[in-house]
């Protein structure tokens, strides 16, 4: 029972408490499953008439916990390749803030990262899945907002990425910690799988309760 219509370009921030449905509303959109009744549409198509390799060109996904291959960064990265894709290797790690520790390892991009990513820390890795983000360069964006176990010196970096990558895309932010919510420009509210309020922080903290307790 959840109607909603994102404008292209806007930024919608996915909040409620754990369980409420935003994981699994987020990932209608790539079609990671599909809606039990009723549609979802971009653009006037129904997601089940679109090709799916067509539909997944167009969204990136930032998970809250990223999956890196034990191959090297370049090779990480350059998984995002798609028909969007405009910048380079070099340019996705400068704009994810990923430069910086990338370049004080002995290979540089072609370091090998090890199963899962294992030889880096939490903001390493989120980072390198936001240079992936931005290497791929799609027009939709799903972001599982990965901040909570970081620190506030990480936090803030991959807050000013995160700034960077939405510019002019069409976003799903799922918020876990609410500083994030200062990039959205509207805020879905969802309880046991309904959206229970839906606006801008200034009108939703005022009208809706849930909202002030979890903020």
């Amino acid at each position: 029972e959840i109607s909603f219509t994102a404008e292209a370009g806007e930024i919608i921030a996915l909040v409620g408490p754990s369980g409420a449905g935003k994981s699994t509303l987020a990932g209608l959109i790539p079609r990671f499953h599909d809606p039990s009744s009723g549609s979802i549409s971009i653009d006037g198509i129904d997601l089940r008439q679109m090709d799916l390799h067509s539909l997944r060109e167009v969204v990136a996904l930032v998970p809250q916990k990223p999956f890196l291959f034990d191959a090297s960064v370049r090779e990480n990265i350059e998984l995002g390749n798609s028909s969007f894709t405009e910048c380079s290797i070099r340019d996705a790690l400068d704009y994810a803030n990923a430069t910086e520790f990338v370049s004080l390892m002995k290979n540089q991009e072609d370091e090998i990262l090890g199963e899962r990513g294992s030889r880096l820390s939490g903001g390493q890795l989120q980072r390198l899945a936001l240079a992936r983000a931005f290497y791929r360069n799609s027009p939709i964006l799903v972001l599982d907002e990965a901040t909570s176990a970081l620190d506030t010196e990480n936090e803030e970096k991959i807050h000013t990425a995160m700034s960077r990558l939405i510019q002019g895309k069409t976003t799903f932010l799922i918020a876990h910690r609410f500083s994030s919510i200062r990039l959205a420009d509207r805020i879905l509210v969802l309880e046991h799988g309904k959206i229970i309020a839906d606006g801008p922080h200034s009108q939703i903290y005022g009208s809706c309760e849930l909202y002030r307790n979890l903020y």
